[in-house]
């Protein structure tokens, strides 16, 4: 029986959004402060798993949860299994919205939301996929299970604990990145680079503050100064913010002189789709009299990580022929007086390296500024699938047949749960020629490409376990 699976799609597309927009609505932020042995990340991961298994449900799906962590959806039987991977915890929605981005809107043919397009928006369309497969009653010979994780955007303790408790499936995809295909994933791995608290110059450094996560370029940067010369200081920023594609405000409050510089934020798999409000604050800073490890803080940041996302002022810039360049994003950034400092470096790295070689290139830099390097969180090597893997082929024949567009695969700096199967791809669902707002202020998805999205998904699931 041939299935039109636009169709089919379309048929659905009020009860997706629906259910979309509930799920969006939930602030599912990792909120450790607030945890409870129910939910060890914070209620509002915890919710919008419950939520997500609620939906699966009400719909007839066998379904299991893990300690509050992680999830599945269960349909099919057989002695191979499909995974798709997906997550419902989001980043932090930082400043510079328009709407709130818990109240999801649509406007203009996009729905904005904090998750519409990382990974709540892509996670419902695979959901509403698997959904449709199952109404079908075609006949399948695979089992699938749809992974739910809680804790994607920081250290995957979610789907880590899954893991630990049940088998991986046998090849599977992500619905949490780009289309046609991502078959490759640069390693990820990020350091600490830590100063004292020492000033002593003219100008003292009372604090400085920028960045929510290490995978996200900061839009703001807040700085706290001890000085006299606030003539001098605040004529040279407004002269550096108009020189630069920055805004930024600047005045005395109480005892310190306080300067604020909003940059743009990005996702840290490519850092020049950003513009790093801490790095330009440091290069402002750097001009004054500073000194101690206050100034060791500021000249290291100026110096070597101002606008230079391939490591390049560090002599390690690397490029490889499939999975192109190191990258590097300076994502955290506490300095206060009588304390100490530090700066969250993330780094995506491709095969023909590795993490010894990134902390090398950093201590030869940070040791005669007297900075301690560390390395921070978790580590992923490099991941990278053949595109002769028949699933490969066939997502992308899928692709193709749905859209009419060529298709081949690609290498990203981003990190998905794709890459926790050994035959494991990202797979959609943003579209060729869309801007990317994931770790943005904005977020949002295109609803037509939502729905377009549901039909590939649906066809895939099906070619993949028919």
């Amino acid at each position: 029986m041939a299935i039109n699976w636009q169709a089919e799609a379309n048929k659905h597309k009020e009860d997706l959004l629906a259910d979309l927009k509930t799920m969006l609505e939930i602030e599912s932020v990792r909120d450790e402060a607030n945890k409870t042995a129910e939910a060890p990340l914070g209620p509002g991961p915890k919710e919008a798993l419950d939520k997500f298994l609620e939906i699966a449900k009400r719909d007839g799906f066998e379904t299991l949860e893990l300690d509050g962590l992680a999830g599945h959806i269960e349909y099919g039987a057989g002695d191979e299994t499909l995974g798709i991977l997906a997550h419902v915890d989001v980043m932090p929605a930082g400043a510079g919205w328009n709407t709130d981005p818990f109240k999801p809107v649509i406007k203009d043919g996009r729905l904005y939301a904090r998750g519409a397009s990382d990974d709540k928006g892509p996670s419902m369309a695979a959901y509403y996929a698997l959904k449709i497969v199952k109404e079908s009653g075609l006949p399948v010979s695979k089992k699938v299970r749809f992974i739910l994780g809680t804790d994607e955007e920081s250290q995957w303790r979610g789907m880590t604990h899954y893991f630990e408790k049940m088998p991986q499936p046998d090849f599977g995809f992500s619905p949490d990145a780009f289309f046609p295909i991502i078959n490759g994933e640069k390693g990820n791995v990020s350091f600490i680079a830590e100063v004292a608290g020492t000033n002593g110059g003219q100008v003292e450094l009372l604090s400085f503050d920028a960045g929510l996560r290490e995978n996200m370029v900061p839009r703001d940067a807040e700085v706290y100064l001890k000085t006299t010369q606030d003539k001098e200081i605040l004529q040279a920023f407004d002269a550096f913010v108009a020189a630069n594609p920055i805004t930024g405000t600047a005045y005395r409050k109480g005892d310190a002189l306080y300067l604020h510089i909003i940059g743009k934020a990005a996702h840290a798999q490519e850092p020049r789709n950003g513009e790093n409000a801490a790095t330009y604050m440091a290069t402002f800073l750097q001009q004054f009299a500073f000194g101690g490890a206050a100034a060791a803080f500021i000249n290291f940041t100026a110096d070597y990580l101002h606008r230079d996302s391939r490591m390049e002022k560090f002599g390690i810039a690397y490029t490889d022929e499939i999975m192109g360049d190191l990258t590097m994003n300076s994502g955290i950034y506490n300095f206060e007086a009588g304390k100490g400092g530090q700066i969250t470096l993330n780094f995506r790295f491709p095969k023909g390296m590795d993490e010894t070689d990134i902390k090398n290139g950093l201590e030869k830099a940070a040791t005669p500024l007297d900075i301690t390097v560390k390395r921070s969180g978790k580590l992923q090597v490099p991941h990278y699938v053949s595109p002769e893997d028949p699933m490969v082929k066939t997502l992308l024949d899928v692709y193709q047949e749905q859209t009419g567009e060529p298709a081949s695969g690609k290498v990203v700096g981003g990190g998905t749960y794709g890459r926790l199967m050994e035959r494991g791809v990202a797979f959609g669902a943003m579209f060729p020629g869309v801007p990317d707002t994931m770790h943005q202020a904005n977020e949002f998805i295109p609803v037509d490409d939502l729905v377009k999205a549901t039909a590939i998904y649906a066809q895939a699931i099906y070619e993949l376990i028919k």
